[in-house]
């Protein structure tokens, strides 16, 4: 694998449009940060897959990017230990036994104790152990209204839906293109339900990735020389249960989920 030996490594594969789509200022200045370990390649919405196939991840700090994950999580356990789980329950579509507080991710039971430490009967996935914690501490209870709406149409989701539809949408997309299988095994292993065709979809299907956090796909099949789409929605009341960045990170952790799945059936 090429590696990266400094910032002009990096800003050689960027546009160079000063877009400002990462949030940064200049190509430059998010080349410093990707090669600092500060974000990622990723974080650019206008590279091909191909390059971050073969370059993300890559940084002379990537230990940094951990520390940062660890401390964060640190912090969101310190929050929890100061909830009142048995409260807090009702309004999270959870309940509250023995010390922990139980609430489903993508139909299968996540425990959390007062210590803010998660067990399941299931192996736990680094990807969803932050919105998890994050869905406790500032999940409001607002009630599913059934209003579909884009990443984009989120409060926070104008400055994220393109990396979105990078790192989750178009994905996924390849994988539902190959993996036939794919969203009945969805329905099956996940507890998803095939709904109405939403917007004309050939499948419509809802996951909850948590209790009051519904997830909208809908896909349509490749036809008359047209090339397939898969487009993913939430509840209009997403961010009032769920931050934007972690709604984000729940989409992508779940396409690395279904990626491996499609790995172990030989479908790469």
């Amino acid at each position: 694998m090429t590696q990266m030996k400094n910032t002009m490594d990096v800003f050689k594969l960027l546009p160079k449009t000063n877009c400002r789509d990462c949030n940064d200022a200049t190509c430059l200045a998010f080349a410093a940060a990707v090669f600092q370990g500060r974000k990622e390649l990723s974080q650019c919405p206008h590279l091909d897959q191909a390059v971050y196939d073969q370059f993300d991840g890559q940084s002379t700090l990537s230990s940094t990017i951990e520390q940062d994950q660890e401390e964060a999580l640190t912090a969101l356990k310190s929050e929890v230990a100061r909830i009142d789980l048995a409260a807090v329950a009702p309004r999270l579509g959870a309940r509250f036994s023995d010390g922990k507080l139980t609430l489903k991710v993508m139909g299968k039971d996540f425990s959390v104790d007062s210590e803010g430490n998660l067990s399941s009967d299931i192996h736990i996935h680094g990807w969803v152990t932050i919105p998890i914690l994050s869905y406790i501490i500032n999940g409001t209870g607002k009630d599913i209204v059934g209003k579909w709406v884009p990443l984009r149409e989120l409060p926070g989701g104008k400055t994220w839906y393109r990396l979105f539809g990078q790192r989750c949408e178009k994905p996924l997309k390849r994988v539902a293109d190959i993996y036939t299988d794919l969203f009945e095994d969805m329905i099956h292993l996940f507890n998803g339900r095939q709904v109405e065709k939403h917007y004309k979809a050939d499948i419509s299907l809802v996951l909850h990735p948590l209790p009051k956090l519904p997830m909208l796909i809908c896909y349509w099949k490749p036809e008359d020389g047209l090339e397939s789409s898969l487009n993913v929605f939430f509840d209009a009341t997403a961010e009032e249960n769920l931050n934007i960045e972690s709604i984000y990170a729940l989409g992508t952790g779940l396409v690395r989920m279904f990626e491996k799945i499609a790995l172990r059936h030989g479908l790469s």
